[in-house]
């Protein structure tokens, strides 16, 4: 019988590769279908109505805000590239925690990744409404009623919009993986094209005198800034949860996380400037739909506003269901792990998507989309990102020391510098967060680790099978498969 702690800490083996993993998913993305996942649920959830929220915190500032978020995720970004190269399944952070870390450990970056996803998926369907009432009011002159667009806490009853979008992402999620990948793209080169317009028209309202009071609230202002910021980054992460669904993903996760994060720095960065030269940074708080509303101050008409209100109705919507994808593979991997109930990897033969875990998913994101604020939603999905983040740079270094001879179709350069720089650079911003977002971080990752305790230690199937070999052992029996695979030599 295993001790309490040889159970808490047990790790996964490595899985070679992608055959070796075993998934009952179909694998049907390639690079540029994967890079689009990174960018979708990437661009639009920090661009198109973060600035509202961030911009009052930092002041123009709010560029370095852009910077030193990205930069922090890209040193994530290339501990990712290793690990999904080295690691080629689901459930991105939560896995390659349990094959460095331990099973304990791994239940505590699952509960990041929970909150990540849910939250987000959450803070940007919060963010379609305002959009979707500007395109309304612009084309027919008409809004939805403010009741039925904000949460109780803005002044409303329920934001309808938000639950309406999370049941239509849901719905194209369950009638397929290949389908829902072709729509994203479509929608990420509308969302990418929009935001170059953006850009195009926002640099002709050019005024340097809005830069003249440049940091009003110093380097506190531009960190706080950057804290906010940076759960538009959970993209990144979104693509190592499709590993069981990436054709080579060895190969083909490196090029897209990376791929992925110039794109969206770059464009983050570049709409920000044009932004704030456009329009002083006082105007920004508490602005609906801001960047609509600044192109027709620009222009003197609404016809701009409407191509970005209509781009970001389109492409706020990949973010969405980019954000549902991820929570439901992570749950996936979870339950064929023992650490879940059974249902969310319950696969529909036909489909080959996990129905159920979806439509559970997406009912409890629609709960907080209809009845919580952005603000509290962007920082709760932040810190959930951070702690994921920390995570993937310290497995990189264990898993150097413990497996050197893996094969990784990437490696970090100038290890183990970089990680160390990323655990430093998460810890930094999370030290800007609101003291409530850490605590009630810290109790819902305790309520995580409550439900390992009770349900995912006694159900583990690593549990299961590393028992099963043992038994086999002392009774001079052969272990079955199963338990021969599952109990292989600890990292």
């Amino acid at each position: 019988m295993a001790t309490l702690r040889e159970q808490l800490f047990r790790v996964k083996p490595v899985p070679r590769d992608a055959e070796e993993a075993g998934s009952e998913l179909k694998r049907t993305i390639g690079p540029f279908s994967l890079t689009m996942i990174g960018v979708g649920s990437t661009i639009g959830t920090g661009i198109f109505f973060i600035l509202s929220e961030s911009v009052p915190v930092a002041g123009p500032a709010v560029i370095w805000s852009f910077v030193i978020a990205g930069v922090v995720a890209g040193l994530a970004v290339i501990c990712y590239a290793e690990l999904a190269g080295s690691v080629p399944v689901s459930g991105s952070s939560y896995s390659y925690a349990y094959a460095t870390l331990g099973e304990l450990p791994a239940m505590g970056v699952a509960a990041c990744l929970l909150l990540e996803y849910g939250v987000a998926g959450a803070a940007v369907a919060v963010g379609w409404s305002q959009y979707v009432n500007q395109l309304l009011f612009n084309l027919f002159g008409f809004e939805i009623p403010h009741a039925l667009a904000y949460a109780p806490e803005e002044g409303g009853i329920v934001n309808l919009p938000a639950i309406l979008l999370l049941t239509m992402c849901a719905f194209l999620l369950i009638r397929g993986t290949g389908e829902s990948i072709v729509i994203n793209t479509i929608m990420v080169c509308t969302k990418v094209g929009v935001l170059i317009f953006f850009i195009c028209v926002g640099v002709t309202g050019w005024n340097t005198d809005n830069f003249s009071d440049f940091a009003p609230f110093g380097v506190s202002g531009v960190i706080a800034g950057s804290g906010l910021i940076f759960f538009s980054y959970v993209g990144m992460d979104a693509v190592a949860t499709a590993g069981d669904e990436t054709k080579n993903p060895k190969r083909t996760m490196p090029i897209a996380l990376i791929s992925a994060l110039l794109i969206v720095t770059s464009v983050y960065i570049l709409v920000a400037i044009a932004a704030l030269s456009a329009q002083p940074w006082q105007e920004f708080e508490g602005q609906d739909a801001g960047l609509s509303a600044i192109l027709e101050t620009i222009v003197g008409s609404t016809w701009p506003g409407t191509v970005v209100a209509a781009g970001a109705v389109i492409s706020i919507f990949s973010v969405t269901l980019v954000s549902i994808y991820g929570q439901t593979r992570i749950l996936f991997t979870m339950s064929r792990d023992g650490m879940m109930p059974k249902l969310f990897q319950e696969v529909n033969p036909r489909t080959l998507t996990p129905v159920k875990g979806t439509i559970v998913v997406t009912a409890v994101i629609a709960v907080m989309a209809g009845f919580i604020p952005i603000t509290f939603l962007a920082e709760m999905t932040s810190i959930g990102t951070l702690v994921a983040f920390v995570v993937v740079s310290l497995a990189v270094i264990i898993l150097r020391v413990r497996e050197p001879g893996l094969e990784r179709g990437f490696k970090v350069p100038f290890y183990p510098v970089l990680p160390v720089l990323s655990i430093i650079g998460c810890f930094w911003i999370i030290s800007s967060l609101r003291p409530i977002t850490i605590v009630v971080f810290l109790v819902w990752t305790a309520v995580v680790l409550a439900l390992y305790l009770v349900f995912g230690r006694k159900n583990s199937v690593l549990g299961r099978q590393r028992a099963a070999a043992a038994d086999a052992v002392r009774t001079g029996g052969a272990p079955t498969e199963g338990s021969e695979r599952g109990g292989g030599s600890e990292l």
